[in-house]
């Protein structure tokens, strides 16, 4: 009896990625997820017989195992222990038709199928090929299953998306483009498992972990940064990036994903807490996890976790770097969304982890996966890392005169700065949705105190040493807390406010007024002391801008204002990319409290204009037109223009502009040829060494060809 010989081996490739949603990676991979049923039809050669016994091998990894449930032996129409499982489907005339279904918790990753024919007193064993196997949000029974199509038509299948940054009280958008479909993606986020610590340790183990998205958003969140192993992105956050890329230049992952992967593995200079949430986001999604952005303005980096923040400032309102206590304009990271068996139901749902290089955890910098109902509730004793994160967006800060004798005077307490507006991307539009209330109950309520008694209570604060002192402070202001009030050292009799007179552009002079007020009916001299200075959005100050001080008399509860003005000339060799000035006026009054007043400045540049002209269809050429103005009052010189775009362009497009003279318009025209239908972002950024970035996008609708 001869045995059974295979002629062709069809994977169906079109039907099963429509069934599994993976019909827009760029690959000729068989790509599918967990959990759900795909086809294979093989023709052999000669007829197949009732007595014929077909066993298929499904492995991955460098040691497949049965123990590790890297390798899986199963027989038609039998579910082994193992969850896989094969049936035989009406079959045509020397073709057999099989339906395989994976179970919904099986490793993820690259896998190779082997099949084993027994034919009587013939054995013969063939490679069917390979397939990748995916977290299946689809499913379920995965642990990352979402219910809501149009969510996960957002948090897995959007391949651009909208980070917000800024101030609080001006936040902007940025376009990025994810890119996970893009060709490459998906095997640059399987190498990025392979390249951990972790799987260098113990290949067997890491990948027999693998089908746990607690374990795999993990080692991304420690890979994404390149602080501990050859991770994708080192980050920098001052001084001069020559030899690298200025992280304000990225508009999105590909291109940097790219960059690590045809190097060798070699980190890519670089990144700040966008571009690693960004590329994080990128891999998730390949991977099939949900994920979003997430961006906390006035965040908290608390480095003992105390969940205060302390701020030392000199008599001249200058500060003083006594404490590695931070607080950020903003920073992101990332939320994706799973179950939490370690830790029980209540806490499924999304989990927050953050790429960007702070602290470590459990020896790596690593973030994550911490409940955002952990943090709500302030469970800050759960893995992982919901101590840091509840602080990020929970801190009090505290701000104290420092003076030369080293003594040293609290002159303000703020409880509700820290956590404000945290945002992320609307389902299905570009606008903004404030997630707050995932967070923390609501700033000064009964409970919002309560979550926050019962973290210090978990963290030790009470405890003896220095978070003893912080807890009696915090005890002795309660009531300045619940009212979120200036803390003085005597009754307070002045008060004051910074305003900006007009919106604040790049190239022209900043118009502000400093308005004080006396409340009490004597007369008063006050002593003001004011300073600017260029800062990163991490508040670090960089360069002094300005420094001045008066004298101000206020008769009988009168009002004053001053008004000042910082001049182009004096800060446009000392702004920072960030493009923010922080500005310092401290008040001093004899026999009465001192009054600290602070403003955030971020600079606007004018904006781009984009215009696509005539349909855009795919595989047919669209021009598009970008007109910008150079917003110096000085000839530029050094500008190129960038463009990306998933499904619109291959790889990033870079053109040189022509010479500007101040204030001068330019046009810059360039083709772009769809090659993926659906909407789509183009994103265009205007680079220059004489000032920020410049950026902007627009969405388009690209129709199939006809």
């Amino acid at each position: 009896m001869a045995a059974l010989k295979i002629a062709n081996i069809n994977w169906q490739s079109k039907l099963n990625k429509a069934a599994h949603h993976t019909s827009d990676y760029s690959s000729t991979e068989v790509i599918l997820r967990r959990g759900q049923a795909f086809t294979i039809s093989l023709n052999f050669r000669t007829t197949v017989q009732p007595w014929d016994n077909f066993t298929f091998i499904a492995s991955t990894g460098p040691s497949p195992a049965e123990s590790e449930q890297t390798k899986v032996i199963f027989n038609l129409s039998d579910e082994g222990a193992s969850g896989w499982s094969a049936t035989q489907e009406h079959s045509e005339h020397g073709c057999v038709n099989f339906t395989i279904v994976s179970p919904a918790n099986a490793v993820i990753g690259r896998y190779k199928l082997k099949l084993q024919i027994d034919s009587g007193n013939k054995f013969s064993s063939v490679l069917l090929g390979h397939f990748v196997l995916l977290f299946n949000p689809w499913c379920p029974n995965d642990d990352v299953y979402m219910a809501n199509e149009k969510d996960r038509q957002e948090y897995v299948l959007n391949d651009s998306g909208i980070i917000f940054h800024g101030l609080e009280k001006y936040i902007q958008q940025e376009a990025w483009n994810y890119g996970q479909f893009e060709e490459d993606i998906l095997d640059i986020s399987l190498a990025i498992l392979d390249r951990s610590l972790n799987h260098r340790k113990d290949p067997s183990t890491d990948v027999s972990n693998r089908n746990n998205p607690i374990y795999v958003s993990r080692v991304i969140s420690a890979m994404v940064n390149s602080n501990d192993e050859k991770g994708v992105v080192e980050g920098k956050w001052n001084g001069k990036y020559c030899s690298g890329t200025n992280p304000l230049h990225w508009s999105g992952s590909v291109t940097i994903l790219r960059k690590w992967y045809r190097r060798r593995y070699k980190p890519v200079r670089y990144g700040q807490c966008w571009v690693f949430a960004g590329v994080m986001c990128t891999v998730l999604r390949s991977l099939g996890i949900p994920t979003r952005v997430i961006t906390n303005f006035n965040s908290a980096h608390d480095r003992n976790i105390n969940l205060s923040i302390d701020k030392y400032i000199d008599i001249s309102g200058k500060t003083l770097h006594l404490t590695e206590d931070s607080v950020w304009n903003f920073h992101v990271w990332n939320e994706s969304w799973f179950v939490r068996r370690d830790l029980g139901s209540f806490y499924d749902g999304w989990q927050v982890l953050d790429a960007t290089p702070q602290e470590r955890s459990k020896g790596i910098f690593q973030c994550g996966p911490a409940s955002t109902k952990a943090i709500k509730e302030g469970d800050v004793n759960l893995d992982y890392d919901s101590s840091f994160v509840f602080a990020a967006v929970n801190a009090d800060c505290v701000t104290w005169i420092h003076y030369s004798n080293k003594r040293k005077e609290r002159i303000y307490s703020n409880t509700r700065k820290i956590g404000k507006f945290i945002s992320t991307k609307a389902v299905g539009t570009n606008s903004r949705v404030d997630v707050t209330d995932n967070y923390k109950y609501p700033e000064g309520s009964l409970k919002e105190r309560q979550v926050y008694k019962k973290a210090l209570k978990l963290l030790g604060v009470s405890s003896t040493g220095r978070r003893t002192k912080v807890t009696r402070r915090r005890r002795r202001f309660s009531v300045a807390r619940r009212q979120n009030m200036t803390v003085p050292t005597g009754k307070p009799t002045i008060s004051g406010k910074l305003n900006l007179d007009a919106s604040p552009v790049i190239g022209q002079d900043i118009l502000l007024t400093l308005s004080l007020r006396n409340l009490i009916t004597d007369f008063k001299t006050i002593k003001v002391k004011l300073s600017a200075s260029a800062v990163l959005y991490t508040r670090k100050p960089k360069t002094e801008i300005l420094q001045w001080s008066r004298s101000i008399q206020l008769g009988s509860e009168e009002v004053k204002e001053i008004p000042f003005k910082i001049s182009y000339s004096q800060y446009k060799n000392a702004l920072m990319d960030d493009r923010k000035i922080l500005v310092t006026a401290l008040c001093e009054v004899r026999q009465g409290a001192s009054l600290l007043m602070e403003k955030d400045i971020l600079l606007q540049d004018p904006f781009l204009t984009i215009k696509v002209f005539g349909p855009t269809v795919v595989h047919k050429a669209a021009n598009v037109q970008v007109t910008f103005t150079n917003p110096l009052s000085e000839t530029v010189t050094d500008c190129v223009l960038r463009a990306e775009g998933s499904g619109l362009l291959k790889e990033q497009l870079q053109i040189n502009v022509a010479r500007m003279a101040p204030m001068e318009s330019s046009t810059i025209e360039f083709e772009i040829i769809p090659y993926k239908s659906g909407t789509r972002q183009l994103q265009v950024d205007l680079v220059s060494n004489h000032f920020s970035d410049i950026k902007g996008f627009v969405m388009l609708d690209v129709t199939p060809i006809r």
